[in-house]
């Protein structure tokens, strides 16, 4: 099994949703988070004045998938989240040891 993080723009989360829905995903987890990459932030200008926002305002996402599953949840998250501009974001993949369902006891692929 592996861990599919993905950070993306939070204006594209509905549509990297439904496109996990379609590729038969069933849960993730999303969290808000802030951070930055190459763009290191930008400026922004209130009531005239000039200030600097370091971390930009993200979404994380986080699915835990069967091994021949990854390729196709990586391919629906970039076609859903893919904007071409800078600060799309980026997908992390790492290995899974163990999944245990607390409510009824499963483990491996069935608990997820």
């Amino acid at each position: 099994m592996k861990k599919i993080e993905a950070v993306i723009k939070p204006f594209k989360l509905d549509e990297v949703r439904e496109a996990l829905s379609e590729v038969g995903v069933t849960g993730l987890t999303v969290t808000e988070v802030k951070g930055f990459g190459r763009q290191k932030g930008h400026t922004e200008l209130y009531r005239g004045a000039e200030y600097v926002v370091d971390f930009l305002p993200k979404v994380k996402v986080e699915v835990v998938v069967a091994d021949k599953d990854v390729q196709g949840v990586l391919d629906a998250i970039i076609k859903a989240a893919r904007t071409g501009k800078i600060g799309d974001g980026k997908i992390f993949v790492s290995g899974c040891e163990h999944v245990l369902r607390i409510r009824t006891g499963e483990t491996g692929e069935s608990a997820v």
